[in-house]
């Protein structure tokens, strides 16, 4: 063997102890190779069962969010610049057909302050339209484009939230992705492939995980009436009431600052820990402007309370004995699941609207097992037909074909398992039509040689300009898959999104063994013999 085919024959053996290295690792008993096997080559939710959930976003809770912070920089800007009004009050859409209809209503605003709320809004909310109902009264609308562009960002964020509380729970080959038109409907599909019992997932989803610090004013009250009873029936200024949670240390209405000091988009990190006596807490950590600014606050707070607030509820109000820095804890969370939890949503960052369940069911494994099987049977069966026809047809090159086919296979798998891809069952229709076109470059190859044979040329010039030839139509072909498999891949829904994966690495994967492996066999066959006179072909 030269050294050229001594070079081909090394590239070819390392690519395949890299594949199988994907696929198995080093493995030092059978149960060890199952297991690398099923642990690298990872199934989807129709082949090993698990759950399926379809989630709608309700987006009017964006919009409303949106049209409360517009009045509160309206209010703050209007102050500012000394402009009188009456009232500011948002319009709270009930559904999600008419979450783009929400209002800012302006009220009482005197004429020498018209111009200067014309001049805010066109500075502070330019995505607003200002229009007059009377000479003191006017109303902000969202404009169309902002109102698209909003319903858009609210379900991107909410599917990378939920990917992102999914995937830290270790679930790497769950599915987050939109159904239906992503401007109207705002569906979302969950697959939970080997998740039979979703309760707990469903919790830390759907959970918004929205943490907020607030300087306590006064309480716990029993209840709210008591609350306003003790300040007048009136609340102070710049202040509100919040409930407290179920397992808060006392039930009641807690009087808080209305704005907070520390919000959730301040957090960086979070996870759980044992306090001072072993019970359960939760730990966050703050960016560096939130933490000098939640410095400044608790130095000049000394001795006041802090609310720990949760989703629109108080957790606990324990008192500022120092100043702090950028860590704080949440307590009376519960064991160390509930800590755990609560710190990998946090984590994940709030969710900007609520999700109700719309569709919830769960694909047993011996669906996917029974897939597995037909798929496998239907898979072995049309390989063994290909291979008795290729040898039957094209005799001993039928042999050349059959082992860059095997090969094919072995590339295929070894890469879903490197890129960390999830097989589906449309996944394993483009590994099947990736076999089928990698039967047909060799049959293109092999006719080609044929042809040449024909015109009389000898064995070793038909070889060479056969596969010279066949090259080009074999990459204008892939390529005009390829290009299909990538608008699959941008429009497509998940499912047909495996299915262009797996048929694009089998069509790169068919280039290097139709041409490259296919070739080094026939310079092997051939290797030292001067004269060849006949092809088995």
């Amino acid at each position: 063997m030269n050294k050229k085919l001594r070079i081909k024959a090394l590239v070819i053996a390392a690519v395949v102890l890299i594949c199988v290295y994907g696929m198995i690792g080093v493995p030092t008993s059978w149960n060890q190779l199952v297991e690398n096997w099923n642990r690298n080559i990872r199934l989807g939710l129709d082949l090993r069962g698990g759950s399926h959930l379809v989630l709608q976003v309700q987006v009017q809770d964006a919009f409303i969010a949106e049209a409360q912070q517009v009045g509160q920089r309206l209010k703050d800007e209007l102050a500012k610049r000394n402009a009188n009004f009456a009232s500011i009050t948002n319009t709270e859409p009930n559904s999600l057909e008419m979450a783009d209809k929400v209002e800012v209503n302006i009220k009482g605003v005197p004429a020498q302050s018209a111009g200067t709320l014309r001049e805010v809004v066109t500075t502070v909310v330019p995505n607003w339209v200002l229009t007059g109902i009377n000479p003191t009264d006017y109303r902000l609308t969202m404009s169309p484009s902002q109102a698209l562009e909003l319903r858009r960002a609210t379900l991107d964020q909410t599917i990378r939230t939920i990917e992102s509380r999914i995937n830290s729970l270790g679930l790497a080959e769950s599915a987050v992705q939109p159904r239906g038109r992503r401007d109207a409907e705002a569906e979302i599909l969950v697959q939970l492939p080997g998740v039979d019992d979703p309760a707990r997932i469903k919790q830390i989803i759907q959970t918004a995980a929205v943490l907020e610090l607030y300087l306590v004013k006064d309480g716990p009250f029993p209840s709210q009436q008591e609350a306003l009873a003790k300040h007048g029936g009136v609340l102070p200024l710049n202040t509100k009431l919040i409930p407290a949670q179920t397992g808060a240390e006392s039930q009641g209405w807690m009087l808080v600052d209305r704005n907070p000091v520390v919000r959730g988009n301040d957090l960086r990190d979070a996870k759980p820990t044992r306090g001072q006596f072993g019970q359960w807490e939760t730990q966050f950590v703050l960016t560096q402007d939130a933490a000098r600014r939640f410095e400044r606050f608790t130095e000049a707070n000394i001795g006041n309370r802090l609310a720990i607030v949760l989703d629109g509820k108080w957790k606990s109000a324990p008192v500022i004995h120092s100043k702090i820095g950028d860590t704080g804890v949440i307590q009376n969370i519960g064991d160390e699941q509930a800590a755990a939890d609560l710190a990998l949503v946090l984590r994940a960052g709030s969710l900007p609207a609520s999700l109700i369940y719309l569709e919830e069911r769960t694909v047993g494994p011996s669906l996917g097992a029974d897939s597995i099987r037909q798929g496998v049977t239907a898979g072995l069966f049309g390989l063994a037909i290909v291979i008795v026809c290729m040898l039957a047809y094209y005799k001993k090159a039928g042999v050349n074909a059959t082992l860059a086919l095997l090969l094919n296979s072995v590339i295929l798998l070894a890469a879903v398992s490197y890129f960390e891809a999830v097989l589906t069952l449309p996944g394993i229709a483009g590994i099947i039509l990736s076999i089928g076109m990698a039967v047909d470059s060799n049959v293109l190859i092999f006719e080609r040689i044929r042809e040449e044979l024909r015109a009389g040329k000898s064995v070793f010039a038909a070889i060479e300009t056969g596969f010279s030839k066949a090259f080009l139509t074999i990459i204008d072909t892939h390529v005009t898959t390829v290009v299909s498999c990538a608008f699959l891949f941008m429009f497509g829904t998940g499912p047909v999104k495996g299915f262009a994966v797996t048929l694009v690495i089998g069509l790169i994967a068919n280039v290097f063994t139709a041409v490259f492996v296919s070739k080094f066999i026939f310079d092997v066959e051939l290797a030292g013999r001067r004269e060849v006179r006949e092809l088995s072909i």
